[in-house]
């Protein structure tokens, strides 16, 4: 939670860097795009908050709690479209916000399953932040972003959001061949997140996707041997080249950079699967490998990753459109194809809350567990 420890907020640059994340604004919008909103209040704000540490607790997945598999307090009346057979799932005739506790454990399970679930025209997208924040605690302790767009009194929103900024775009494109950053949310934290919500406030009529690897089946496409030498594998986990970027365009610091040493190869606790927990733009080091031994793998499993289309999903987003998905299964990346010649990017508003799971579970636990603390 907040605390009163020093805010950073460095000076502007004189030279401002291409952006991190195009997705992203890391500085206040414009006027033009306060009028043009149809939710100004998830508008991103850089409120001075200083956050501390996350320290260790215990998580209790509710997926576990589950004892009829057919999910009958979730789907009873639901139409099910899967995406691709073994990813993703649109679920319709169902509203998150009369969820009963049970029916909160199935969509946990759900989600474990299924990877990705999309949920279209959701009243919980008009309930207001409080009903957002709510519902997303069931599944987990909340996660508050050290360096981007958030919300104020709701730290726990972190607030995607382009309108316009044409002039940053073609900066962007000048220098990068594309726009996607294929990345698990997060993953620096000692306890990255588990469960994991996206929410369209607006968006392009056709374009603004975002596509799903499912991380579990990338795994079992690499042969035994790959796979032995990948499984005891330790990889850092670092925050600093995000909020050294944040640093460079004179955006605001909430929280000190964080290194954490995570398995490459995680067990996934509720379906008992082997995920690759990989991340192309937080990864800084493997433990026992060389920089370019670093570079060989880890260019290797992002590049099976990212062609892997046969392990992929693309959801495409609809009006009030809710999209839960599985942070320790899959990586993810937004599709910036909305863009006009003349304007920039078209409106596309969303709003991410993160549920924090528990520490990732390695393949050979060779380590004590550290004695944790009951989330709130």
């Amino acid at each position: 939670m907040p605390s009163s420890a020093p805010v950073l907020r460095p000076k502007q640059p004189k030279e401002i860097p291409i952006s991190y994340d195009i997705n992203i604004p890391y500085v206040d919008v414009d006027k033009k795009s306060k009028i043009s909103t149809k939710y100004p209040q998830y508008l991103p704000s850089w409120d001075p908050v200083w956050f501390d540490p996350l320290t260790p607790f215990t998580y209790n997945d509710p997926a576990l709690r589950v004892r009829n598999k057919s999910k009958p307090n979730l789907l009873a009346g639901a139409k099910v479209t899967d995406i691709q057979p073994s990813i993703g799932s649109v679920i319709e005739n169902v509203q998150l916000s009369n969820l009963s506790e049970t029916a909160k454990d199935e969509l946990a399970l759900l989600i474990s399953e299924r990877k990705v679930v999309a949920f279209p025209d959701q009243d919980l997208i008009d309930a207001g932040p409080d009903a957002q924040e709510s519902f997303m605690r069931h599944f987990g302790k909340p996660n508050y972003q050290p360096v981007s767009g958030s919300m104020t009194d709701h730290p726990a929103f972190h607030i995607i959001h382009r309108d316009g900024n044409r002039d940053e775009i073609q900066r962007f494109l000048s220098q990068r061949t594309t726009t996607t950053l294929w990345h698990q949310d997060v993953s620096y934290e000692i306890q990255p997140p588990g469960y994991v919500m996206l929410g369209l406030l607006q968006g392009p009529e056709v374009g603004g996707d975002t596509v799903f690897a499912a991380t579990d089946m990338a795994y079992k496409r690499l042969s035994p041997a790959v796979t032995s030498f990948l499984d005891g594998l330790k990889v850092t986990h670092s925050s600093r080249k995000m909020i050294d970027h944040a640093r460079l365009t004179g955006g605001l610091i909430r929280k000190d950079p964080v290194d954490t040493v995570h398995p490459l190869i995680r067990v996934h606790p509720v379906t008992g699967e082997k995920c690759m927990f990989l991340n192309g733009e937080f990864i800084t080091k493997i433990d026992g490998l060389k920089d370019s031994e670093t570079k060989w793998v880890l260019d290797f499993l992002m590049n099976h990753l990212v062609t892997g289309h046969d392990f992929q999903a693309r959801v495409r987003w609809q009006p009030r459109t809710i999209v839960l998905f599985d942070n320790r299964s899959t990586i993810h990346s937004a599709i910036v194809d909305y863009l006009d010649d003349d304007y920039g990017a078209k409106a596309r508003h969303i709003f991410r809350l993160i549920a924090l799971g528990e520490k990732p579970i390695p393949v050979y636990d060779d380590e004590e567990d550290e004695e944790n603390v009951e989330f709130e």
